[in-house]
């Protein structure tokens, strides 16, 4: 997407994920466009944001409901798509038909469907696609795939990849709208894409044949009947009837929450701090996932939702030697952190860490500096989250990429790419057979 000055941008999904790019158009990135419409399936969220634009002398723009989305497009260059996963295929191909821009959260869609909706509307649209993939931008994950580009570890035959969600990040997934898997894909594609999209990156290669195996094996309410955890305490109204259990989620004491979804149930019922270990859960907690691509290259990787400590470890294997990266978003967390959200900020400091190494064959292994500047050739500093990556997309996505050797700006192709193996791993698991891809990835076979 190309910079073309000042533009009109809407926005479609108004949960928390949309706050992101709200609040960079209503400040560091105000010069280079403006909100002109918002579109969701309630109206106290859209009210909590243009709120949010009037205290920072905007707005209010007008809010649509999703049979207005047409309509809306009509008064905008771009469209920015936050809303539930399973509703991204819909609005992304009638931007395209539009002539509007898209940008689009990960994923790019749940299924296989989706995907090939989109490169089909891609293809004769004149309008373009980014996928905000912002692990791309972190410093870390960018010294990596430099290390790989610059062939220090020299032709890479493996890489294994562990992610380590923990129970203030991973329950969070089964309490929302992600628990049912037709929402969301399941983490394989709502989360993983993140992931298979790092490695199809670093490698700068395609998935071709996908193995896999899942389950639930923590959350649910099967196996918290199986650890003996007994009756839940119920729900109420929106805040848990005690203060002990460190998985109930209290949304009364985060102003935030409580204005997105507390205060806005009445209109939809959707309830966002559902009991994790309640009935209607239907994603897996706990993957393992074998790609091979077609550089020859096998990845090994795995997911786990209930880790004590939230955190990565990459270990990319060539003829040359191997480098390592480890990191350590979040060290642990109190038990209260979920009952009462501010009580994980005093926690996020303290003993996280990153290091990348690099040992090649008859020498000592290296470590690799990183640095918050680490983000390519011009210069700019890193912030944010996801590792420092947040605001160097950000940059990308509303200044436009700046000859970046990296190639760190992605587009519907890796977000088919990372979709499909995550959509394959999932059936592999359901299976028990391997799935192959074809047409660089971009398809099942």
């Amino acid at each position: 997407m190309e910079s073309r000055g000042k533009r009109r941008y809407a926005v479609v999904g108004l949960g928390h994920r949309a706050q992101m790019y709200v609040d960079a158009l209503l400040g560091d990135w105000s010069d280079t466009g403006e909100i002109v419409a918002l579109c969701d399936t309630n109206r106290t969220r859209m009210d909590f944001y243009n709120q949010r634009m009037a205290a920072a002398g905007r707005g209010p723009v007008p809010c649509f409901g999703p049979d207005g989305f047409t309509e809306m497009l009509e008064g905008a260059d771009a469209v920015l798509v936050t809303s539930v996963d399973a509703t991204h295929a819909h609005y992304v191909c009638a931007a395209l038909d539009a002539g509007v821009d898209v940008v689009v959260e990960k994923p790019l869609t749940t299924d296989a469907e989706g995907c090939a909706a989109i490169a089909a509307a891609a293809e004769r649209s004149t309008a373009q696609i980014i996928v905000t993939f912002n692990y791309r931008y972190s410093p870390r994950n960018t010294a990596l795939r430099r290390l790989i580009a610059d062939g220090a570890v020299g032709q890479v035959t493996s890489v294994h990849f562990e992610w380590a969600l923990d129970t203030i990040h991973g329950a969070d997934y089964f309490r929302r709208w992600h628990r049912d898997r037709t929402r969301s894909g399941g983490l394989l594609v709502h989360k993983s894409t993140h992931h298979f999209d790092l490695v199809n990156w670093w490698l700068d290669a395609s998935p071709e044949l996908v193995f896999a195996q899942a389950d639930l094996l923590f959350y649910g309410s099967e196996n918290a009947r199986g650890r003996g955890l007994g009756p839940r305490p119920a729900r109420g109204t929106g805040a848990p009837s005690t203060d002990t259990d460190p998985f109930l989620l209290d949304m009364s004491r985060d102003e935030r929450l409580a204005r997105l979804y507390l205060d806005a149930e009445h209109e939809d019922g959707y309830l966002r701090d559902q009991d994790v270990f309640g009935d209607g859960v239907t994603i897996d907690d706990t993957m393992a996932v074998l790609v091979r691509y077609d550089n020859r290259a096998m990845l090994t990787y795995s997911l786990h939702a209930h880790a004590p400590f939230e955190g990565y470890r990459v270990a990319v294997n060539g003829t040359e030697g191997r480098a390592e990266l480890e990191v350590c978003e979040r060290a642990w967390t109190p038990p209260q952190a979920a009952i009462d959200p501010s009580a994980r900020s005093k926690e996020n400091a303290e003993g996280t860490w990153e290091r990348l190494t690099l040992q090649r064959h008859w020498s000592p292994r290296e470590e690799i500096a990183l640095h918050d500047g680490d983000d390519g050739d011009d210069g700019r500093r890193a912030g944010g989250g996801h590792g420092g990556g947040d605001r160097l997309l950000l940059d990308d996505v509303f200044r436009g990429p700046t000859g970046d050797p990296l190639g760190r700006q992605a587009g519907y192709r890796d977000g088919i790419r990372s979709v499909l193996v995550g959509v394959a791993a999932s059936r592999s698991a359901d299976t028990h057979r391997p799935v192959r891809l074809v047409e660089n990835g971009t398809r099942l076979g």
